[in-house]
């Protein structure tokens, strides 16, 4: 007789990402918010929100993919709320860069549509391997890959405009 595997995640479970990855987790809701206080309020709310909701985990992927989904579901509904606050027009508060590539790569990537954005934000911010992101995104593996290779291009391509 197989043992018996309860459903949800243990509270310490949670707690031990909470602790490993939060940077991780703070620098993609930044991404996605553009504004790294309200980013930082964005992933304590997405893991309050996954201790509150723990027993829906089913232990269908990994632990890290379903918590993944809470910060980059709780950052795009936050978005989206900043969005109707501020109105149509109002400028994002973010943080500010002296160096001009670098607004100009950050300007490249939120051109991105918000699949691709997310792609980029979770391979390199957030060190995701495809499984993973593919996990996060409730997308296919190849969705992956052909969203990070379409966003490689456009960025390239943004980005040769823009200095030519």
């Amino acid at each position: 007789m197989a043992p018996f595997i309860r459903p949800g995640a243990a509270l310490a479970e949670i707690e031990t990402v909470y602790r490993l990855r939060f940077s991780e987790f703070c620098a993609v809701a930044a991404g996605i918010l553009r504004d790294r206080e309200h980013a930082r309020d964005a992933v304590q709310d997405a893991f309050a929100k996954a201790v509150r909701d723990r027993r829906e985990y089913r232990r269908e992927g990994p632990l890290d993919a379903w918590l993944w989904r809470v910060v980059v579901n709780t950052a795009l509904t936050e978005r989206r709320k900043r969005a109707t606050d501020l109105g149509p027009g109002h400028p994002e508060n973010g943080a500010t860069h002296d160096e001009a590539e670098l607004d100009d790569v950050r300007a490249a990537i939120q051109s991105l549509p918000e699949r691709q954005r997310l792609v980029v934000f979770l391979r390199y911010w957030a060190d995701l391997d495809y499984a993973a992101i593919a996990d996060v995104l409730a997308i296919a593996p190849g969705t992956v890959a052909a969203s990070l290779h379409a966003a490689h291009r456009s960025v390239r391509n943004r980005l040769q405009e823009v200095h030519t």
